[in-house]
């Protein structure tokens, strides 16, 4: 538990200072920042060498969360997250608060709803969204564990978490988009 606590503190530190982090979510390893700094979320775009107009995945740490940055929270959104087997991307509809490179140009965003108690913890205390994209760069598979992070990813950031380094972690999330005319489209399963 203080190997936990003390990872949260050096993530945390970097983060508020607009750093980028490595670290293990849910899925995969991802890397992450603070989604409200655009300048933040700017390095993550240039150190996957990935263009900005590709969407990132966001984290939030409760649906409390949730509702603070999405206009409007679908009914059928409370029932995936409820019902989902395995950690669900839903792609929402008028997003606010956020920083606007991270938003896509049809004004919609990525979010999960963290699973994994670092993440929970980590976005609890900084008390702000998380950018998480895998930590590859472009157009390179996604690493099924810390071993195969790129030497460029692990370069790039600014800290890298110290835990389930030693985990294989191979199953990005699914992807839901939700329309708030009540359209429901599977972008990845």
């Amino acid at each position: 538990m203080n190997e936990l606590i003390s990872e949260i503190t050096k993530a945390l530190a970097v983060l508020e200072l607009g750093g980028l982090i490595l670290y293990p979510t849910d899925t995969v390893w991802g890397i992450g920042c603070d989604a409200t700094n655009p300048e933040a979320v700017k390095k993550v775009y240039a150190l996957k060498r990935r263009d900005d107009s590709k969407a990132l995945i966001c984290l939030v740490g409760n649906d409390a969360m949730l509702e603070k940055y999405i206009e409007s929270v679908p009914e059928t959104a409370w029932d995936i997250i409820d019902l989902a087997a395995r950690p669900t991307t839903i792609v929402y509809d008028r997003p606010k608060g956020l920083a606007k490179n991270l938003i896509s140009d049809d004004n919609t965003i990525a979010i999960r709803v963290a699973s994994d108690p670092f993440c929970k913890q980590l976005i609890r205390r900084f008390g702000k969204p998380l950018v998480s994209t895998s930590a590859n760069l472009a157009e390179k598979p996604t690493p099924k564990s810390f071993k195969e992070v790129d030497s460029a990813i692990l370069k790039g950031v600014d800290y890298v978490v110290l835990l389930d380094q030693e985990k294989r972690m191979d199953t990005p999330s699914a992807i839901i988009k939700l329309g708030n005319d009540g359209t429901v489209r599977v972008i990845r399963e």
